[in-house]
C-alpha cells in the first residue's frame, strides 16, 4: 500500500486472508481499536469440533451475530457460502495478500504449536489440531494451504472487482505494509472515520 495513502475505515470491516496471514491477529486489533465487536467466521465454523456447523447453522449464527452488532462490526474470514450475508452490507475490506511462503510458514508454526501444547483452536471448548490429520492425511489444513492457495489469490481478486464501487478496498502484500497499517490505525487514536496513513 502506497505511503501516505488516505484510509477510510467504515463500520463493517472484512479481512481477508490466506490461512496463517495473521487476519485474525488484525481483525481483534482493529475491534479493540475503533470499539467495534469481532466476527471470526473460523469460531462459528468450528465451535464444537472442526466443521462442526454446517453452512445454514453457520449462515444462522452469522446473521445473528450481525444484527445484534447493528452499530458495525469487524469480520475476518470468508467461506464463499456466507459472502451474500456480510458482503452486502460491508463499506470496508481489507485483505491480507502476503506472499504464500509467509503464510505457510506461520500456519506450519502454529499448527505445530498447538498440538504440541493441546491448546484448542478457538476458545476453551474449541477443536484440538491432531498430528495424525496434520501430517498424515490429506484433511490437513498445511495440505490444504499447499493445494488451494493460487485458487484462492484468484476467487478473491474475481470477488473484490464484483464489489460495490462504494466499498473501501486495502490490499495489503506484505507482513511490514500489515504492520504499518496497524501501527498507524492503532496510534491515531482513530474511530471509524477518515484516518491518515504516515
Amino acid at each position: 500500500m502506497p505511503a501516505e495513502r488516505p484510509i477510510e475505515l467504515g463500520r463493517r470491516i472484512v479481512v481477508w486472508g490466506a490461512t496463517g496471514s495473521g487476519k485474525t491477529t488484525l481483525a481483534r486489533h482493529l475491534s479493540l481499536t475503533l470499539g467495534l465487536p469481532h466476527i471470526e467466521l473460523d469460531a462459528i465454523r468450528h465451535a464444537d469440533g472442526w466443521d462442526s456447523a454446517d453452512f445454514p447453522e453457520m449462515r444462522a449464527t452469522l446473521e445473528q451475530r450481525i444484527a445484534a452488532a447493528s452499530d458495525g462490526w469487524i469480520i475476518d474470514g470468508s467461506y464463499s457460502p456466507t459472502h451474500d450475508l456480510y458482503l452486502s452490507y460491508a463499506d470496508t475490506l481489507i485483505w491480507l495478500h502476503l506472499p504464500w511462503r509467509i503464510s505457510f510458514w506461520r500456519l506450519f508454526k502454529r499448527t505445530v504449536s498447538r498440538a504440541w501444547a493441546r491448546t484448542p483452536a478457538y476458545g476453551s471448548d474449541g477443536p484440538y489440531e491432531s498430528w495424525r490429520v496434520t501430517f498424515f492425511t490429506r484433511r490437513s489444513i498445511l495440505w490444504w494451504s499447499i493445494s488451494n492457495h493460487r485458487n484462492n489469490v484468484r476467487n478473491a481478486r474475481k470477488r473484490i472487482a464484483a464489489l460495490d464501487p462504494g466499498v473501501l478496498v486495502y490490499e495489503l502484500r506484505s507482513a511490514r505494509e500489515v504492520s504499518t497499517f496497524q501501527e498507524n490505525v492503532m496510534s491515531s487514536g482513530a474511530t471509524p472515520d477518515t484516518l491518515r496513513l504516515f
